[in-house]
């Protein structure tokens, strides 16, 4: 398979801390890619470096492409899209427009309206969608958060902790959402969780980060059996 992604020697700095330090790696086009490790290993800084929120060093390329130069916005148009930790939604504005703003800055040929009818039907919130996001519950900012992503006709979808906070009927819900969206619409993922055993459950291949590094790349299988991922999550003497 092609990679669709590829990072090469990244690295961001804050002061003296390397929040990203020298990190390599490749997603291979139609995987489900986890990222796991503590708090504080880097995951959601290197999201930014990745969608352009923050500038760093090295270079990152997208379909063939650096996209190393290019703004947020403009990362989005070629295919990037990604969500939040924290639902970022426009609470004053309803769920059909809160979509409606991903599909205006999606891809330049794609219809508006079909993207987002198609969205609000895949995240099954079309009989929602007049609803103000200020009175959704957090499940539902989520799916809005995340048809918002869709509308812009992704090829890449970056998913930070998309499930956390959620119950457990929540978390199936949302984890047969990424999967079909993987499988059915050719999307691929990129996937930051915390909760191992959903993370390994979908993923093809998974990087383990600590202090900014990559410690472990691998099938689900080899990252649970590494000394080195024992080490960090259940300690040396475990290990």
């Amino acid at each position: 398979m092609s990679s669709i992604l590829e990072a090469r020697r990244l690295t961001k700095r804050f002061g003296q801390l390397a929040a990203v330090n020298e990190l390599s790696f490749t997603v291979e086009q139609g995987a489900i890619f986890g990222i796991a490790g503590p708090n504080g290993a880097g995951k959601t800084t290197l999201f930014n470096l990745i969608s352009g929120l923050y500038s760093g060093d090295g270079e990152i390329i997208f379909k063939g492409e650096h996209i190393d130069h290019l703004r947020p916005f403009q990362r989005c148009n070629k295919g990037l899209a990604r969500t939040f930790q924290i639902p970022a939604v426009f609470s004053s504005l309803t769920v059909y427009e809160n979509v409606r703003v991903g599909a205006h800055f999606g891809h330049r040929d794609h219809n508006e309206k079909v993207a987002i009818y198609d969205s609000l039907q895949f995240v099954g919130l079309s009989k929602r969608a007049n609803i103000p996001a200020n009175h959704l519950s957090l499940f539902d900012k989520k799916m809005t958060m995340l048809g918002a992503a869709l509308a812009t006709r992704p090829s890449l979808l970056l998913l930070d902790e998309p499930i956390g906070g959620l119950s457990p009927i929540e978390i199936q819900k949302s984890v047969e959402t990424f999967q079909k969206i993987n499988q059915e619409l050719g999307v691929t993922l990129i996937v930051i969780e915390h909760l191992m055993k959903v993370l390994m459950g979908i993923s093809n291949r998974m990087m383990i980060l600590e202090n900014g590094e990559n410690i472990c790349t691998g099938s689900p299988k080899e990252v649970s059996n590494d000394r080195r991922v024992i080490e960090v999550y259940l300690g040396a003497d475990y290990a």
